[in-house]
């Protein structure tokens, strides 16, 4: 009928229209808004109507999925062997340079000694550029590195011509060439600079020139490929047995990753390497004195890792350098045998003299 109230006048939203057309009509699909929230079309047109009309003008949320576990917090399948733990390097790199390193240095020893002792120039040189470069651009140190490169050649080839007396002398004067060098630039942070220098003169060339004095007896080689792979020795058993078993750690605020068993294990290994290499590789060297050689050869190279994680940490970087793959630099691999240069030198000297 024309005269229904129900056409002529138009019926106000509110509840009543709900409860009146809500079952013959389906909701208004649910739009969010930029905050997350859910409103309907007439919360858009007027929102004074949702605000009088309340809750009751909106449908339900639907259900949220889940979010997904983060794999390391998922529970793990017991079906599944437990995952053991990797390395934090690429082994595959770091087995394929230390091969080629090896046979290089392996080649050079026996072939022509002076090789070798060009070899350990360039590594001086390389180690010396790695770490005054790391210096000034962590802190601002400028240890000048021409002195110290030309001085810390000059303190290796002096080793193994004039043996000790000749590196303490090539060592005094680099030091005196870093003080001269760096009057050429303004005083500021000349102690810090000239500090840095003559340290850095210290530890990477006068201690590599141990290894070139290990050169200069009848048995040169024979003892530098005993410093070396005592070295290594050690270095491969603490990774080793710290790897498989270590639990209590030996020096968390410097290197976390080193454990005390890791360092039975390069005792365990070092001693075992030591008594074969004194037995058959050093002319008059006896098994026991390759025992007590091994045990030096574990303390000094851990401490002398642990002291350039010291300096890492301090200039806050894992690597000195990138120019070996899986390895770092090469100060990163100079680390446990500088150090232990001198130690091995000194005890081949006590044990079977330096000739």
């Amino acid at each position: 009928m024309n005269d229904s109230p129900w056409r002529a006048e138009p019926v106000p939203a509110g509840p009543a229209y709900d409860a009146l057309v809500g079952p013959h009509t389906r909701p208004m699909p649910i739009v969010p808004d930029a905050a997350g929230r859910d409103f309907d079309d007439r919360e858009a047109r007027d929102p004074g109507a949702a605000a009088a009309g309340g809750p009751q003008f909106r449908a339900e949320t639907p259900p949220q999925e889940p979010m997904p576990t983060p794999p390391s917090q998922a529970p793990q399948d017991a079906s599944q062997p437990p995952q053991k733990k990797r390395a934090g390097r690429d082994l595959r790199a770091a087995i394929g340079v230390g091969i080629g390193l090896g046979a290089v240095i392996f080649a050079s020893l026996f072939i022509v000694k002076a090789v070798f002792v060009g070899v350990v120039v360039v590594a001086v040189v390389v180690g010396l550029w790695e770490l005054t470069s790391r210096l000034q651009e962590k802190k601002g140190i400028k240890a000048p590195l021409v002195p110290l490169a030309v001085g810390g050649a000059a303190m290796v080839i002096a080793g193994y011509v004039r043996g000790a007396e000749g590196a303490w002398v090539a060592m005094a004067l680099t030091a005196l060439a870093v003080l001269v060098w760096r009057m050429t630039e303004p005083p500021e942070d000349y102690l810090k600079d000239v500090t840095a220098g003559v340290f850095a003169a210290f530890y990477v060339p006068f201690l590599a020139t141990f290894v070139a004095m290990l050169l200069t007896a009848d048995d040169g080689p024979q003892r530098v490929v005993t410093f070396l792979l005592l070295t290594v020795v050690s270095d491969t058993g603490a990774y080793a047995v710290g790897w498989r078993f270590g639990k209590h750690k030996l020096a968390p605020r410097i290197s976390p990753g080193k454990t005390r068993e890791g360092l039975f294990g390069a005792v365990a290994f070092a001693m075992l390497a030591g008594a074969l290499c004194m037995e058959f590789l050093i002319s008059d060297g006896a098994w026991w004195q390759g025992l007590l050689l091994g045990l030096a050869v574990a303390v000094s190279a851990t401490l002398g890792d642990l002291g350039e994680s010291m300096i890492k940490r301090d200039l806050g970087i894992k690597d000195m350098g990138t120019l070996l793959p899986g390895h770092g630099g090469i100060m990163d691999r100079l680390d446990s045998l500088l150090p232990t240069a001198p130690v091995v030198w000194l005890l081949l000297a006590a044990f079977v003299g330096t000739g």
